[in-house]
């Protein structure tokens, strides 16, 4: 793929004044970058360089540009404390903690965000501490950018306790109890519990039962 080309992709996922950066970092760590398929369980994914094979980032290919940069830099993170401190650090400890906020400073200084999200960016980095991914008053803000903001959304927090939910990929949950930040939910799939994100959107099914929504699931796949 040419440079051009590497540029063309990159405009249509991040901000404009944050290509260069990013097409920098990943010819200088040689990262193999996927954007992939909507997952509710995470935005971002991070794998090192091992067996024979490169560092690999994957983003959600729905982020909006301003998620999508902030999982970047989260994930981009993880690389630089894997190379500097191997697996001997916490994956969200002081260390990633540390540089994550190194590599975001740049981005601030750029003008990239919209004010709020500033703010919030610098409450979540300098003041808070809480600079480990899951600061939802962060990721709230940053879905109000969303191209389809002003639909209406569904997310697991949104719907009543016991309430039945399902996910592109037709799998069937019931929403159970909160579980410090995240909910705990039974899939009525393969009758396992996964806990998703409060903010994680969803699709509610209303007016059926669990036997029947696990049915119609089967059914259309």
């Amino acid at each position: 793929m040419s440079l051009q080309d590497e540029i063309k992709i990159l405009r249509k996922f991040f901000p404009e004044p944050a290509v260069n950066s990013v097409l920098e970092s990943l010819h200088q760590h040689q990262i193999q970058l996927r954007f992939s398929r909507s997952r509710s369980s995470k935005l971002g994914d991070f794998r090192p360089a091992i067996a024979g094979k490169p560092y690999r980032i994957s983003l959600n290919h729905d982020l909006n540009p301003y998620e999508m940069l902030i999982t970047w830099v989260h994930e981009i993170a993880h690389l630089h404390a894997f190379k500097k401190y191997g697996r001997r650090h916490q994956p969200h400890g002081n260390e990633w903690k540390q540089l994550f906020g190194e590599l975001m400073k740049p981005y601030l200084a750029l003008g990239i965000f919209p004010d709020d999200i500033k703010e919030e960016l610098y409450q979540y980095l300098y003041k808070s501490g809480a600079t480990n991914g899951s600061d939802l008053h962060l990721r709230r803000l940053l879905k109000n950018y969303n191209a389809n903001a002003t639909a209406m959304v569904h997310t697991v927090e949104s719907l009543p306790l016991n309430a039945l939910f399902r996910l592109p990929d037709g799998r069937v949950f019931q929403k159970l109890e909160q579980r410090r930040k995240r909910f705990k939910c039974l899939c009525m799939n393969d009758k396992r519990y996964y806990l998703f994100s409060p903010i994680a959107v969803v699709v509610p099914i209303d007016g059926q039962n669990s036997n029947q929504s696990v049915y119609l699931t089967k059914k259309n796949i």
